[in-house]
């Protein structure tokens, strides 16, 4: 069973999630006091759960104490809607902002969301045959350079990045700041732009198709 460390100064409010969460199949410790949640040992834990209207610290101050220790995703949850809290937090090493009141449906989304691209990433394998060449802004299949548009540069980078595993076609849409806008549609012409620029240079198929699921890059 997967850890969360909620920091959360609402008793009420965190008994809610922990009793949510926890029907999911996710054990959540609350901490109350953001002085002793910076020096709790993050091992144990998967993620951080975050309130940013704290007793004595604010709550980006706790991120920012976080983040210097370990690289464990964080997740801020506050009724602070403000655009300035949101790029802060984010610029500091939060992973999302979820601005309360929320569903706790979409608070589980992202929770889940989140860990499956950090547990795919341990996961990854360096590609072999696709590198990422980011002063040209392309990618290079077996040292020849694709000449993609900004678009299939960002699609491709992506499936390069999680070199074996699924992606789904969500998230390549919301990594990709280009395309963010598009529809699964759209995706897959870009796909398919990138399958032909990478042909002359092979017959495998190595952008995989799979239904429901996403793409997934193969060697």
């Amino acid at each position: 069973m997967q850890k969360i460390l909620l920091i959360e100064d609402d008793e009420e409010f965190a008994s809610l999630i922990q009793a949510f969460l926890e029907q999911r199949s996710l054990h959540v410790d609350i901490c109350d006091d953001p002085f002793k949640a910076v020096v709790t040992p993050l091992e144990p834990y998967s993620l951080v759960l975050l309130d940013l209207g704290l007793p004595g610290m604010d709550g980006l101050e706790v991120c920012r104490e976080l983040r210097k220790k370990s690289q464990i995703p964080i997740i801020i949850s506050s009724a602070r809607n403000s655009t300035s809290d949101k790029v802060m937090g984010l610029q500091i090493g939060a992973d999302d902002y979820l601005p309360k009141p929320y569903d706790p449906d979409e608070l589980y989304a992202r929770i889940s969301s989140l860990l499956r691209r950090v547990n795919a990433f341990l996961d990854e394998k360096p590609s072999r045959a696709f590198v990422i060449d980011a002063k040209a802004h392309d990618v290079l299949f077996l040292e020849n350079p694709l000449f993609l548009t900004e678009a299939e540069f960002e699609v491709a980078s992506q499936l390069v990045k999680h070199n074996g595993n699924v992606v789904s076609k969500e998230q390549l849409l919301y990594d990709s700041p280009a395309i963010s806008s598009m529809d699964g549609k759209s995706l897959e012409m870009i796909i398919s732009k990138i399958r032909g620029k990478i042909k002359p240079y092979s017959l495998k198929e190595h952008i995989i198709a799979l239904r429901g699921r996403g793409y997934r890059l193969v060697e």
